[in-house]
């Protein structure tokens, strides 16, 4: 569920970005995005296979997405020099 709710807020967000950033911005922000989604997708796998605990999952999935949300900072700044 949290998975669905997090995907859904990011179309969302998306849909209301694309018409002002560059498409340079914007291949930035999708890459961290496809980033974020494949290391949460292989920390689910990890979890569901035993091979971690939910604990270690949960801390994975923040870090992956504080480093996307830096990403995405960085790439505001391509454009107007501070992160939305």
């Amino acid at each position: 569920m949290k998975k669905i709710v997090a995907l859904a807020s990011a179309a969302i967000l998306g849909l209301g970005v694309v018409a002002c950033d560059s498409s340079a911005e914007n291949a930035a922000e999708e890459q961290a995005e496809a980033t974020d989604e494949a290391v949460e997708e292989q920390a689910d796998a990890a979890e569901d296979a035993g091979a971690i605990t939910d604990a270690e999952e949960d801390a994975i999935t923040d870090a992956s997405e504080d480093q996307k949300d830096a990403a995405e900072d960085a790439a505001d700044e391509m454009d107007s020099g501070t992160p939305e």
